[in-house]
């Protein structure tokens, strides 16, 4: 190779049949490439390889300067401050001159970084091999005593040193800092890649560390995207320029003066300036209404409101993705491309791969059945319960490529991929948790009545505080208000132990209502082919025993131009035709809990209303503030998981519209339900509970509540993580805001509330239940409620969807057929009910085709990515090395691990009816941990899937 000699002080490295020296700056060494580089290289102009390390310049020529460079501030004179950063040994490190080295640790990705096969890959190299691919920055925590503006930052090219096979490659800068630098604050770094990088971490070192085992004196946790360098300047908001701060969190107001421009600009970058269409790179957090459900440019059945931004409609907001505008109605958007979420919401690709293999084995359990049935009509019913058995017992064969239809351009290699595995031939779902305890347990009523105590809707069943029933909709509009349900029907049912007034009195009456949520949109529903809708009401009585018995159903049609309101009451009974009427009312029952679960407990309550939170946090809240580092691992792939979910499951023509019952209007249903229940002060487990009368507040009880239920396992255990929650988050609360001055003072915190309520939720600014942050307490509460949202409210109505919904007789996402006795009576619909009630029920649930897909997404979303991050886990431990936030931390640790011991207890005790017994699913969903996979346990730290 060609060299031209350096100074005699240099010292000269070889390294692939490349040379240097690590001389400082003032022993420049100018490098050549290698006759032997590649000819693509070789062939071009020698100028143009010659490369300068140091300080980013632009030109061709120049000369290498290998070292720690200062910034274009050079000049001015370093000074001593008091200010510190980071842990003590840092801050004496940086007292006096020292030599330390920067430790970056990047992730290698497939596809992006360190991708082999990339073009510009060459390139990246020939700087990898030089040292010039990875710039770093250190920043000082202080201002200049003399001119009281910002120290230079200390300036160098990291060089790549070592990789652990695939999985992480590091990369090492020198520094010269000297005396009086102050505590280092942050690392700007520039991404002088081609591709983007996923930067893990970076650490300070001693410059004599070789690295094995020797405490860092800074470390500082990225885990984040870092974009390719995309034009000159060295402006700090330059394209391919971060920020990373020390991870010791600071309140605003504390933040050291040499941090606070770049605290300042780094939420301006993450705010944007809200124009524009976003690119998956960004890393900006915005707002906009649910303007992207329907497809009106693609037909006018695909045309659906926007909810959000209207009396009407009201709805949570989502991340705004500034697509175009639809030609046919300009109030929506477009849906071309991907659904934008900021870069670092993305999925980490082991996440995705695991989401990608789930959802082609979801597609491919979805597409046997319809495939097999020809998809001659595609709302074809299950012949026999025989052959819905058959999907779990004996498999189906997989089929030919050609025979999926539309299907057959995304999945033929897939397909391939099975078949060349061992015993692949066959694909079975795999049997849910009900059907491998007792197979028959959705026919019995006491299974139905037990799962809205320990299934996956716990949040419906509510006390009966007042009899007759009645409902608050107009009369004029649909029908008489009070319930057709009699004391005597109640009561018969009860075997006349007790008449309703004392059941009412010692609270023993419960029900589920969906009647006031449905009844406006029956007829609507109905006008719709294949579906049918009733508003309900279903009664229980508590027994003795602490279990529930199933009373009384009652269906109500209302009242139309053209008929006048049907309602009928449905009962157990010992006559043949009553008992097939009963499970046909059941049926339509729990269809209707499918849809109330699907849209209101589990997406609108969860999904819908934490996206918010995240989008203010990221806008409002800097990377070093303690509240966002606290609620940080909370919101981790939520974002994502609701872009993919407008994609495909709650759009126009999506999964949802396709099998559940309310199909087209299912969004607008959701929509409703914010406006009539949705309280931010009633999202609190306890609150939840006092509101539906299954708790009073009692100081003196465990919890401070009396459950009216003693035995309610999704309450018993819930609680127990509830306190576990709160005892964490006011401990770390009062680590930093010691009186309420500090809280009230807050500006970034008091922004991020007000973001929430009139932005995230402006639908809702006006309405009750909004705290005011004032004080450390109400702070604590405020977060505690977030936290639990996120994390265990979401787990206990999502990992359970496969174990009680798998087997979709026993959860049906979908009533097809009207009851055979609604007047004015079909004769023949009643006839062919009476002929043969079993297919009459069949024909009720849902088709081949809805039910294989609902089953298919279901066993998806109740599966734990291996990469999950648990509620209280270490792997999420709080990023400072804070001792009293540890130690509380610890705590919760260990409290999360005593209620898994608890929970375990309780599933073996007899005496609790409803979680133990013969045939009984053990109720573990609120079991804080778990491996990867379908468990039916497991709380991960954020709505993930």
């Amino acid at each position: 190779m060609a060299l031209l000699k350096p100074s005699p002080s240099s010292n000269t490295q070889t390294c692939c049949g490349w040379s240097w020296s690590t001389a400082a700056a003032q022993s420049p060494l100018v490098v050549l490439a290698p006759a032997s580089f590649p000819s693509s290289l070789s062939r071009r102009p020698l100028p143009s390889l010659l490369v300068q390390l140091g300080r980013p310049r632009r030109g061709r020529g120049r000369r290498i300067a290998i070292g720690c460079v200062a910034s274009r501030r050079s000049s001015e004179a370093p000074s001593s401050g008091s200010s510190s950063r980071g842990s003590s040994s840092a801050a004496a490190a940086m007292a006096a001159a020292a030599r330390v080295k920067a430790v970056a640790t990047i992730k290698a990705t497939v596809g992006g970084f360190l991708d082999s096969l990339r073009p510009s890959r060459a390139i990246d190299d020939v700087k990898d091999l030089i040292g010039r691919s990875l710039y770093l920055e250190l920043v000082s925590s202080q201002l200049d005593a003399k001119t009281a503006q910002e120290k230079p930052t200390l300036r160098s090219y990291a060089h790549r040193v070592a990789g652990n096979g695939d999985k992480v490659v590091t990369y090492e800068a020198d520094f010269d800092v000297p005396a009086g630098f102050g505590a280092v604050g942050a690392v700007l770094v520039t991404n002088e890649h081609h591709t983007e990088m996923f930067l893990e971490d970076i650490k300070l070192m001693p410059s004599s560390s070789d690295g094995s085992g020797a405490a860092p004196l800074l470390a500082i946790r990225c885990n984040s995207w870092v974009q390719p360098k995309s034009g000159g300047g060295d402006d700090d908001a330059a394209p391919g320029k971060r920020v990373f701060f020390a991870n010791k969190p600071y309140l605003p107001s504390q933040t050291p003066p040499g941090l606070r421009s770049y605290r300042r600009k780094d939420m301006e970058q993450k705010r944007g300036d809200g124009r524009g269409q976003r690119k998956s790179t960004d890393r900006v957090y915005d707002y906009d209404t649910y303007n992207d459900l329907g497809d009106p440019d693609n037909g006018a059945d695909k045309a659906r409101p926007v909810l959000g931004g209207s009396k009407q409609f009201p709805y949570p907001r989502r991340c705004r993705t500034g697509r175009p505008m639809s030609t046919k109605d300009p109030r929506t958007e477009t849906r071309s491309g991907d659904n934008y979420v900021p870069r670092d919401e993305a999925f980490s690709e082991e996440k995705q791969l695991q989401f990608s293999v789930k959802t082609l084995q979801s597609v491919l359990h979805a597409a046997v059945p319809a495939v097999q049935s020809t998809l001659i009509d595609p709302d074809l019913g299950f012949p026999s319960f025989f052959v819905i058995d058959k999907l779990f017992e004996d498999g189906v064969q997989l089929p030919k490529a050609e025979q999926l239809g539309f299907l057959a351009g995304i999945l033929p290699r897939l397909l391939q991929k099975l078949r060349d595995g061992p015993g692949d031939q066959l694909l079975l779902f795999g049997r849910p948790a009900n059907v491998k305890k007792d197979k028959f347990a959705w026919l019995r009523d006491e299974e139905f009545a037990r799962e809205t105590l320990a299934g996956m809707n716990p949040y419906a069943i509510e006390l009966v505080r007042e009899f007759p029933l009645k409902s608050k909709l107009d009369p004029a509009v649909y029908g008489p208000a009070e319930s057709s349900i009699t004391a005597e029907v109640l009561e018969q049912q009860m075997g006349c132990v007790m008449t309703v007034a004392e059941a009412l009195k010692q609270k023993r009456l419960f029900m589920l209502d969906y009647h006031d949520l449905f009844l406006p949109y029956v007829h609507k529903i109905r006008a719709q082919e294949h579906t049918t809708m009733y508003g309900s009401h279903t009664v229980f009585f508590l027994c003795d025993d602490g279990t529930l018995r199933l009373l009384a159903i009652e269906l109500t049609r209302p009242a139309s131009p053209a008929q006048p309101q049907w309602r009928r009451v449905f009962t157990p009974s010992t006559d043949t035709t009553e008992s097939w009427l009963w499970r046909m009312a059941k049926s339509h029952v729990r269809a209707h809990d499918s849809g109330h679960h699907e849209l209101v407990s589990h997406w609108l309550r969860t999904h819908g209303a934490v996206e918010p939170y995240i989008i203010a946090a990221n806008r409002q809240l800097s990377e070093m503030h303690p509240i966002y580092q606290l609620l940080h691992p909370h919101f981790r792939y939520t974002m994502r998981i609701n872009a993919l979910a407008r994609t495909a499951l709650i759009n126009a023509g999506g999964i949802i519209e396709l099998s559940f019952s309310p199909q087209k209007y299912a969004m607008e249903l959701s929509s409703v339900a914010y406006d009539q229940l949705w309280r931010f002060d009633t999202e609190t487990l306890p609150a939840d509970l006092v509101r539906r009368g299954m708790a009073d507040e009692d100081p003196t009880a465990e919890h401070g509540l009396r459950l009216a239920i003693k035995d309610y396992p999704f309450a018993n255990d819930g609680l127990l993580i509830w306190d576990a929650i709160k005892g964490w988050v006011q401990a770390y609360v009062s680590r930093f805001y010691p009186g309420s001055g500090v809280v009230a003072g807050d500006a970034e915190l008091q922004a991020f509330w007000a973001d929430v309520r009139t932005v995230g939720h402006a639908d809702k600014k006006d309405a009750p239940g909004w705290p005011a942050l004032d004080s450390p307490g109400s702070l604590a509460h405020a977060l505690t409620t977030i936290i639990w949202v996120a994390s265990a409210h979401h787990a206990a109505v999502n990992f359970g969807q496969y174990d009680f919904g798998g087997y979709f007789p026993n959860r049906p996402s979908i009533a097809r057929t009207k009851m055979p006795v609604e007047e004015p009576v079909d004769a023949g619909a009643l006839a062919a009910f009476l002929d043969n009630p079993d297919q009459a029920l069949r024909e009720c649930f849902p088709s081949q085709v809805q039910a294989t897909l609902v089953m298919a997404v279901l066993d998806l979303l109740s599966t734990h990515s291996p990469d999950e991050e648990y509620l209280g886990g270490l792997e999420t431990a709080p990023w400072s090395d804070d001792a009293e936030v540890q130690a509380a931390y610890g705590k919760f640790n260990a409290q999360l691990k005593e209620i898994e011991g608890i929970i375990d207890v309780r599933n073996a005790d007899r005496r609790l009816k409803n979680r133990c017994g013969a045939g009984i699913v053990p109720y573990q969903l609120m079991k804080p941990f778990s491996e990867a996979g379908g468990t039916g346990k497991g709380i991960p730290n954020s709505t993930s899937i």
